[in-house]
């Protein structure tokens, strides 16, 4: 149940290639409120698994809410799917780069594809949109 509702954009609708700086441009094109990347994560370890949140390094005004959203977010879906907290870091990664003085932004690995139980997990759409719901409630 939403209290009121959102323009929500994806950067991209299937899995096609789109540069990273044409998504981070899309965001500033759009005047977005708040820039979410959305993953899965890749490990040599099978065993690795979990959430994890990133913002950027790059300190600036949205730097705070960044972490705070980034939070928010990662303990709301833990919770929500049972999933490990890997906690919220920060990176240099380039579309939180660019949009670092634009709006808060985070980048989310949402579990690990190259853990069995995580990526049988995420194979199942009921399962992605418990995941895409978890995240649009803490928006």
């Amino acid at each position: 149940d939403l209290d009121e509702s959102l323009d929500i954009y994806m950067t991209r609708y299937k899995d096609t290639l789109i540069s990273l700086s044409d998504r981070t441009k899309l965001a500033k094109a759009l005047n977005a409120d708040l820039f979410v990347s959305l993953h899965c994560n890749n490990s040599d370890n099978a065993d690795a698994r979990g959430v994890e949140v990133y913002a950027s390094r790059k300190q600036g005004k949205f730097s705070k809410t960044s972490v705070f959203i980034g939070y928010q977010i990662e303990r709301a879906l833990c919770e929500a799917i049972g999933y490990e907290s890997r906690g919220v870091k920060f990176a240099n990664f380039q579309v939180l780069r660019e949009t670092a003085d634009y709006c808060p932004a985070i980048l989310m690995e949402l579990g690990f594809l190259s853990n069995v139980d995580e990526a049988q997990y995420l194979m199942r759409k009921e399962n992605v949109l418990a995941i895409a719901l978890s995240i649009l409630k803490k928006l």
